[in-house]
């Protein structure tokens, strides 16, 4: 028998142990042994908890009792549960986690304490869906040439209902909090910080980067206005906050931000609060991956998946994908260095002239324009939307400074970047 203590008997923790539960016989087939969540974590032991195993408010009866094999750490945060995650792997207990800001910060320490001991976490990243294991088993053939994600729900869902339904920004903010998709705070969701610490763990295992928050690109969602919405309508675009790893050469893209994406796409497809991610292998193509991203059923399936590998395995696979170095020596690319193409939004006085002038600063930075649009907004201002052809960031950025110094441009410049 395998003795599992649950750190962290929340949503996702209560429901781990009553799958082990509820679903004993078939799981205990699937592994070849019987598996027992023995001990619960919980704050406030005077809470109310819909689970049958015990109780305590002691971490430490957890991680000094030898019977229990497997720790599951559920609790969330980033210095205390890798403190406790480091205590459970120095006495070699098998470690799952469901923690995607630990994993985001210190998942290469916590590669070198794990060793051979079991370190598994495919509920970090999307949910419900076994993205993890796909990369790190299903696609091992493959030089992973892109990763594309939409693998916050919360952001996915608002941007849909204001795509679908003309809703705009704040009123759907305050729908989302409502509906539970948004916390009282939602920076975490629409600030894009989510889903950079899901991408860092992708990039990890799919490239061998090791890369903070800090050190790539994130924007959210927070700029999206009624304006970019008909744009993207009027050409065919789905507004999405997309998670992207790319390999260009012997570097590395990592970057999270709102973009503009044909609706042809696959990736396009995936709305409301469901999760999606596309994987391009040089050998296999394009492989998409979709389902719930949040929730407590959906994300205990994939760590009680996690715990039936161990109970399978014994020895820890490659926890970040690599034995060892395979000899490419990959680098992660500055910001500045992104080549992509971009959507404009641009508040200007409506008179003569204005574009031309607009059209000179872009062409000094060599950038050219591709579609435009132009909606009067009173008798003196309109927006100004386009979208320019293939650039590089830091030349679309100087413009952009250049342009908002300008007399004839009357507030910030709004830039979604496009994916196509």
């Amino acid at each position: 028998m395998l003795k599992v203590g649950i750190i962290g008997v929340g949503t996702v923790g209560a429901s781990v142990a009553n799958i082990l539960r509820d679903n004993k016989n078939i799981i205990t087939a699937r592994a070849g042994i019987e598996i027992e969540p023995v001990l619960g974590v919980v704050s406030n032991l005077s809470k109310e908890r819909d689970v049958s195993i015990k109780l305590t408010d002691n971490i430490d009866e957890v991680l000094n009792d030898d019977s229990i094999d497997i720790v599951v750490e559920l609790m969330g945060g980033i210095e205390k549960p890798y403190e406790i995650v480091k205590k459970a792997l120095a006495k070699g207990k098998a470690v799952v986690t469901a923690n995607k800001a630990l994993l985001a910060y210190h998942r290469y320490e916590l590669q070198d304490l794990a060793g051979d001991t079991p370190f598994e976490y495919e509920a970090a990243v999307a949910g419900g869906i076994p993205i993890i294991n796909a990369l790190r088993e299903g696609l091992t053939a493959n030089n992973i040439l892109s990763i594309k994600g939409i693998m916050n729900g919360t952001c996915n869902y608002m941007l849909t209902k204001m795509i679908d339904e003309g809703i705009d920004y704040d009123t759907i903010l305050q729908e989302s909090q409502e509906l539970g998709y948004a916390e009282a705070d939602p920076t975490f969701d629409v600030g894009g910080f989510d889903a950079a610490h899901k991408l860092l763990i992708l990039g990890s295992i799919a490239y061998g980067i090791d890369a903070k928050p800090e050190d790539i690109l994130i924007e959210g969602i927070q700029d999206i206005s009624p304006e970019d919405i008909d744009f993207a309508n009027e050409f065919d675009y789905s507004i999405k906050l997309l998670t992207i790893a790319k390999k260009i050469g012997n570097e590395i893209e990592l970057r999270v931000h709102p973009v503009l994406l044909p609706n042809s796409e696959m990736i396009a497809k995936v709305d409301g609060v469901m999760n999606g991610v596309s994987v391009i292998g040089d050998k296999v193509g394009e492989t998409m991956y979709y389902g719930p991203g949040a929730g407590g059923d959906a994300t205990a399936s994939a760590v009680v998946a996690n715990i039936v590998d161990i109970a399978r395995r014994g020895k820890g696979s490659p926890m970040l994908g690599f034995e060892t170095s395979y000899g490419e020596d990959l680098k992660l690319m500055s910001k500045d260095d992104i080549k992509t193409k971009y959507y404009l939004r641009l508040r200007v006085e409506d008179k003569a002239g204005v574009l031309a002038k607009i059209a000179t600063i872009l062409s000094e930075y060599d950038i050219s324009i591709e579609k435009m649009i132009q909606k009067p907004l009173n008798k003196t201002c309109a927006h100004l939307l386009l979208s320019t052809h293939t650039c590089i960031e830091s030349d679309i950025s100087k413009a952009l400074a250049k342009i908002e110094a300008t007399s004839f441009v009357t507030s910030k410049p709004a830039m979604i970047r496009i994916e196509d």
